[in-house]
């Protein structure tokens, strides 16, 4: 079963999808603050927009904005530069860790079908804490476990990549880290 948004008994935040993108980035889910600012990766000390901001995917959007940097504001943006945005799991919660396996199980089928039908160049996955349940349940994946970079695997004609996790709380990973995946994301879509 197919819930609308009107439907959901949470606010969350709305998908940045139409047919025809070049990428849809895929959080894990919405953090509690980014819904209540009402924009993807609205916290300060995301990793998101400032490592974005520094990288080739966004030159054009910021050469045409006549912007050095992009803010949370920037998300509803994105779809006319050819970048969605959406989630594996559209609840909202303060942390990732309490995620249920009943909150992949219900949102990954959701996702799946999203991505069928605006079937994007790329597809990609922002940490393997987004991917691995996407993976298993979406895709029934008996390979390797995966990896960061491009994956083997295909949504119809979707190919799919996985990057760090933006989030502060994923320490492992600074900035530049962050901005030179989303240059080699920028390459790989370029391929």
């Amino acid at each position: 079963m197919k819930l609308l948004p009107e439907q959901y008994d949470f606010n969350t935040l709305p998908d940045y999808l139409r047919p025809g993108l070049d990428l849809i980035f895929i959080g894990i889910n919405p953090g509690l603050y980014s819904v209540c600012r009402g924009h993807y990766f609205a916290r300060t000390t995301s990793r998101f927009w400032p490592a974005f901001s520094r990288s080739k995917l966004s030159q054009r959007m910021r050469h045409e904005l006549k912007l050095e940097k992009l803010f949370p504001e920037h998300d509803s943006q994105l779809p006319r530069f050819g970048i969605g945005l959406t989630d594996v799991v559209k609840r909202p919660s303060a942390n990732a860790s309490e995620l249920t396996p009943e909150d992949f199980t219900f949102w990954v089928p959701i996702l799946l079908q999203k991505l069928h039908r605006h079937a994007p160049r790329v597809a990609c996955f922002h940490g393997l804490t987004a991917y691995r349940p996407f993976c298993n349940i979406a895709l029934k994946s008996p390979g390797p476990p995966p990896v960061l970079g491009a994956q083997p695997e295909r949504i119809g004609d979707t190919r799919l990549f996985v990057v760090p996790n933006p989030s502060p709380a994923n320490a492992h990973f600074t900035l530049a880290d962050q901005t030179d995946w989303y240059n080699r994301l920028s390459e790989f879509l370029n391929k």
